[in-house]
């Protein structure tokens, strides 16, 4: 049976969001929501739903609505995340928020924990990995064909250029020098734990290229960021914003290298490669041509549509909450993760240990 949606935000995000459900047969979206009247009358107008311009109206006028999809946006991408979902919380109803969960740490942590106390759930849209090669590439880890994780490696972000750079007129980017950090770090480390486990220390060495500086950009847009994880692994993040052309493995990639073998993903939807250790080859040595898959698609945005149609079946399954997948709390580790690469940051390039996450406690209903 098909979950009844209504969804709070309505720019490009939410229309995005909007446009998915339409094409799923688990989502009955029923109603939008938006402050500013104009967006949510075309948006209700397309769709067929009613328009509403308080969240407060939308779920009380709505009694069989069950899933508050929150795309709001504000400073960083985030600042007007934690109002609407902690009320639509308030009201028992799951909730979906865009990424990153919060603008603040401590609002993050405030809403997983008022979510779990609600017994609602709580996910996150960490869309990245919601992909044909990470899922071909999570098989590899899964069948143990990764074996002990040695190091993962990770680049992602913008194709530009000083040659392309306009200075942000946007007040939810201009004067924010961690913009790029909140509204991004989220995905890179949401991949990279999603292969790798929980991140224990943190060290960046972040910085803007002088081409910003002479424009007055304080956006601080590059981040060489060194990890290590709980199993024992390390790791690094390079993350840019448009600063640079990217070369190998385009705007996305992720290599991940164990004791058994190495996978490595390329444009995010594109390709992954895998290539299997072998006894008796030599340290030094010609590499064996790797096992390809190619998925034969560039279309990032159908991203959003697995990673929907993941979040309402496993709410139609009753999967335990902390079993949903890119759940508040995996949404609240990588905003935690992104906190510690700002501390770093302000510290010089100290190491940080990233705060620590609520306990797992599991549902006694489902655990034996």
């Amino acid at each position: 049976m098909a979950l009844k949606i209504g969804i709070v935000g309505l720019n490009g995000i939410g229309k995005n969001h909007a446009a998915c459900y339409q094409e799923d047969d688990l989502a009955d979206l029923i109603a939008v929501c938006d402050v500013v009247k104009e967006r949510a009358d075309a948006v209700a107008e397309k769709y067929g739903v009613k328009a509403y311009y308080s969240l407060k109206d939308m779920i009380e006028n709505e009694p069989d609505l069950q899933i508050v999809d929150v795309t709001t946006g504000g400073i960083d991408n985030g600042s007007w995340h934690f109002e609407p979902a902690m009320e639509a919380v308030s009201y028992g109803k799951h909730v979906l928020v865009e990424k990153p969960i919060c603008h603040d740490v401590q609002q993050a942590r405030e809403l997983v924990a008022y979510a779990d106390k609600q017994k609602v759930y709580l996910g996150c849209n960490l869309n990245h990995y919601f992909t044909p090669p990470a899922e071909k590439a999570k098989q590899y880890v899964d069948n143990g064909e990764i074996g002990e994780l040695v190091y993962c490696l990770t680049k992602m972000g913008f194709n530009g250029g000083e040659l392309n750079y306009a200075l942000a007129g946007s007040p939810k980017i201009k004067g924010h020098p961690y913009f790029h950090m909140k509204a991004f770090l989220t995905h890179p480390f949401s991949v990279m734990r999603y292969f790798c486990g929980d991140i224990t220390h943190i060290q960046t060495f972040s910085d803007r290229p002088g081409f910003r500086r002479s424009a007055g950009d304080v956006m601080v847009s590059i981040n060489s960021i060194h990890v290590k994880f709980a199993n024992g692994g390390v790791g690094y993040l390079l993350s840019q914003r448009g600063d640079a052309v990217y070369g190998l493995g385009g705007w996305w990639s992720v290599e991940m290298a164990g004791t058994r073998g190495t996978f490595c993903i390329e444009n995010c939807v594109e390709k992954v490669s895998f290539w299997k250790a072998e006894k008796g080859i030599p340290a030094i040595s010609v590499q064996k041509e790797p096992e390809v898959t190619h998925y034969g698609t560039t279309d990032f945005n159908r991203t959003f549509n697995n990673r929907l149609h993941a979040f309402l079946e496993d709410i139609s399954n009753g999967v335990p909450r902390d079993q949903l997948r890119a759940n508040g709390r995996d949404a609240l580790a990588v905003l935690e993760y992104t906190f510690a690469v700002m501390e770093s940051y302000e510290r010089g390039g100290e190491v940080v240990r990233p705060h620590a996450l609520p306990p797992l406690i599991g549902d006694p209903h489902t655990m034996r």
